[in-house]
């Protein structure tokens, strides 16, 4: 019987009504009372029936009424940011912005590095509903079901704000630069030395970073006439696919003689791979790169590259969390400004090919 029960509670939901406390409390076999408890007041229930509830509600994709939440005083005094790869130095200068705004505003910082997982991504977004968080920097570029869910109810007053991989499809404040402006400006930089054929080292393709980023390259490209000559080379914004990149396309015939790099980190990983083939950076080639992360400067030679605000990301993104929860009429956008640093990287291309293979 409670399993003819549950089979119709999903199926219902499945057609396209919200799951209720009562649709968990049929599920798992106990009151809407204690549904309500385990899910507001965790402490007060046992860990084993708590779990039981909480997968239950994963398993029926139950969100609480986030404009009911939103109407409590009581707060936990803490936001949170997800991170797609705690380890990318990159995501080091907006943490610390963040953090800096928050602390300044009273609030401490949850941080969560999802690892590009979307089931920890889920799990961190639950913090919201469960009162353990209250609102949320996105740091990647998708929301999870509870945080589409919560934007879906609230709109423009849903604590949910997005940093750096700006999306305009997640309809949420967001803070970032002109990333195909970005893109396009460091193109020219290389157009303008005389180089003709440019490699583009990107990301992941589903990534908005890489699609805006490309399509300012692809215009830059157009624009000069080169575009049947730009090479465009899948990456992860990790020093490791920078390497291999580069040590594909400098093996071909008529190898390119600058490359364009989604992240410092990737041109890190091409002078590497410059270095290795006996290739002298920027006599033979060139590379730019994008984010200039601290060490940019201190490599050999130091990096050219796009310098984007990332501190200021982290606190212009806190301070528009902050404005939400104090009820602020917030832009749905705030663009920053980048600028081109030209370093010792990048320079005419050589007379001959830097390889013929």
């Amino acid at each position: 019987m409670i399993a003819t029960r549950v089979v119709h509670c999903i199926a219902r939901i499945r057609d396209g009504d919200m799951a209720t406390i009562y649709d968990i409390a049929k599920h798992v076999g106990v009151s809407a009372g204690t549904v309500s408890r385990a899910l507001s007041r965790p402490e007060k229930v046992l860990p084993d029936t708590r779990r039981r509830i909480e997968e239950a509600a994963a398993a029926l994709g139950y969100v609480p009424n986030a404009s009911a939440r939103t109407l409590k005083t009581q707060r936990s005094g803490k936001i949170l940011i997800t991170v797609p790869d705690i380890g990318n130095p990159f995501f080091a200068q907006i943490l610390k912005g963040a953090e800096e705004a928050a602390q300044a505003a009273g609030y401490a910082v949850l941080l969560g590095d999802t690892e590009h997982q979307a089931e920890r991504e889920e799990r961190y977004a639950q913090m919201l509903p469960r009162n353990q968080a209250d609102g949320m920097i996105v740091l990647g570029h998708r929301l999870p079901p509870t945080a589409r869910e919560i934007v879906r109810q609230l709109g423009a007053k849903a604590p949910v704000v997005n940093g750096c991989e700006f999306d305009p499809t997640l309809g949420i404040p967001s803070v970032h630069i002109d990333n195909a402006a970005a893109a396009r400006a460091a193109m020219e930089h290389l157009y303008g030395l005389g180089h003709a054929r440019i490699a583009v080292v990107g990301g992941p393709p589903d990534n908005p970073l890489h699609r805006q980023r490309l399509e300012g390259a692809r215009a830059a490209a157009s624009a000069h006439g080169r575009l049947d000559s730009l090479r465009a080379v899948p990456g992860d914004f990790s020093v490791e696919s920078g390497y291999q990149a580069a040590a594909r396309f400098l093996a071909e015939g008529s190898a390119p003689t600058a490359a364009f790099c989604f992240s410092d980190q990737m041109a890190l990983g091409v002078l590497a791979a410059c270095r290795d083939l006996g290739i002298r950076v920027p006599e033979q080639f060139s590379v730019v790169g994008f984010d200039d992360l601290a060490s940019s400067r201190y490599l050999s030679p130091p990096l050219t590259t796009v310098s984007q605000p990332m501190r200021e990301i982290g606190v212009r993104a806190a301070r528009l969390l902050l404005a939400i929860l104090g009820a602020e009429d917030v832009p749905l956008q705030q663009t920053l400004d980048f600028s081109l640093v030209q370093r010792g990287s990048t320079a005419p291309p050589p007379l001959d090919p830097p390889v013929e293979r």
